[in-house]
């Protein structure tokens, strides 16, 4: 592994930030990408002129736009809510296409950070919600299909796809180029898929974009952090090693959710985040040549 498609992810204090300003500071520490998300890149607040004008000036500071995370809950009791959800994931299909972006980030949920999400088991079956999860993507596929968008499905905690088996469960239903894995084997590691390695030779091409984020804990809220990168439970020389036995060629985004470290430690200081991310990366990788 190098490190010309390593990217980090635009959020926490990034995501006030202008995009220049996002730039230049991932620019000057050697990020070849940048993960965008609705913070900077929102169909709804921002015309398609607009959106692609982050996108040149992203390909100006020589770096590429690696996906967009969009991540909208599909898994909603409210109807009205769904469908509106569904007609903006379709939105940002067609609009991110049409300004030149190839990959964006979806996830299923229910989000069991919202104290009014529904649990899954308690107020709605896992029936129910895998009927609404497919009905988006019976819409979310040709769609993507058509212009030629890459989805790339994130398993995250607690959520319907929340590990490898779930998500497997999702991706098998359809038969499509275009539908693929964000791969955070930090999700997996919570749910107790400790193989990363098996999971990366598993996904194999159905891989779209990965997350680089680390583990400690179970997949309950509360028992477990995201801590630095090399820190956590995902065995690095293991996942590198079966991401260069596949031919993964694709972008790598930093995703820093270390929160605690983040605001008590370096002082909420995004640009320092991304320097000591960069930092171990580059460590980890190095060990696992």
């Amino acid at each position: 592994m190098n490190t010309e498609k390593i990217g980090f992810t635009a959020s926490s204090g990034f995501a006030s930030m202008k995009p220049e300003e996002v730039l230049m500071t991932l620019s000057e520490i050697g990020y070849k990408a940048v993960e965008w998300t609705l913070s900077h890149l929102d169909p709804r607040t921002k015309s398609i002129k607009e959106i692609k004008q982050v996108v040149d000036l992203t390909k100006q500071y020589d770096m590429e736009v690696s996906e967009v995370v969009v991540q909208q809950d599909l898994v909603v009791l409210d109807e009205n809510v769904r469908k509106k959800t569904i007609d903006f994931v379709l939105r940002c299909i067609q609009t991110f296409s049409e300004a030149g972006i190839t990959t964006i980030n979806l996830f299923t949920g229910p989000r069991p950070w919202e104290s009014d999400a529904p649990k899954i088991g308690k107020d709605i079956t896992e029936g129910k919600a895998w009927d609404m999860v497919y009905k988006a993507f019976d819409v979310f596929v040709p769609q993507a299909e058509k212009y030629k968008m890459n989805l790339a499905v994130e398993a995250v905690f607690c959520m319907l796809c929340h590990d490898y088996y779930t998500t497997r469960h999702l991706i098998d239903n359809y038969d499509s180029d275009y539908l693929g894995v964000n791969l955070d084997p930090s999700h997996y590691v919570l749910a107790g898929n400790l193989d990363v390695g098996w999971a990366v030779k598993s996904w194999g091409n159905k891989i779209k974009h990965i997350h680089l984020k680390d583990a400690v804990g179970i997949e309950v809220p509360g028992k477990f952090v995201f801590p630095l990168l090399g820190e956590g439970n995902v065995d690095w020389a293991s996942f590198f090693k079966a991401l260069d036995e596949i031919g993964y060629n694709g972008y790598l985004s930093i995703e820093f959710e270390s929160f605690k470290y983040y605001e008590q430690i370096l002082g909420s200081d995004i640009k320092k985040a991304a320097m000591l991310s960069w930092d171990n990366l580059k460590k980890l990788m190095a060990q696992a040549n």
